[in-house]
């Protein structure tokens, strides 16, 4: 039986009803057409499908649709602004911290996320923010030193 639920995703309100076995993931992309979340692993490893769910990043796999009622939810799609992209998805493109994609929108997640509670993180600390994002294309270092510029010109 479908339970009825509300959630704010990107500052837009949703009342859905989803079946109790339904993931976070799969309500965003195919309920809700947000398809910047990614599922990779389905298990938690990866990261692909990370989003921010009251103020921290979760792995939506892992959470149940039900779960996020009544929670606020940013996506991908939530990130950039009118004015443009967020200053870290402006670093992965300037930097080539993008290859395939896949994973880069898990990794600005985390990536925002990070620098809206530490504004100034060492190496060491976006390492640690990011080690739950796996990516198989860039070897993380241009991923590191991207989320280190945004955190320099976010201080501007």
């Amino acid at each position: 039986m479908k339970k009825l639920m509300t959630l704010t995703v990107n500052d837009r309100a949703y009342e859905v009803a989803v079946a109790p076995n339904r993931t976070l993931t799969q309500l965003l992309r195919d309920d809700l057409n947000l398809l910047g979340t990614k599922e990779g692993c389905g298990v938690g490893d990866c990261g692909a499908c990370t989003v921010i769910m009251d103020g921290k990043p979760v792995n939506s796999c892992l959470v149940l649709a039900v779960q996020a009622d009544g929670s606020h939810i940013k996506t991908i799609e939530g990130v950039a602004t009118s004015d443009g992209l967020h200053p870290v998805q402006q670093t992965f493109v300037e930097m080539g911290a993008i290859q395939c994609g896949f994973c880069t929108p898990g990794m600005v997640l985390s990536a925002t996320s990070l620098l809206e509670k530490n504004p100034h993180p060492t190496e060491h600390e976006v390492r640690q923010a990011l080690s739950g994002n796996l990516c198989r294309c860039t070897g993380y270092q241009k991923i590191v030193e991207a989320v280190q510029e945004a955190s320099r010109r976010m201080k501007k």
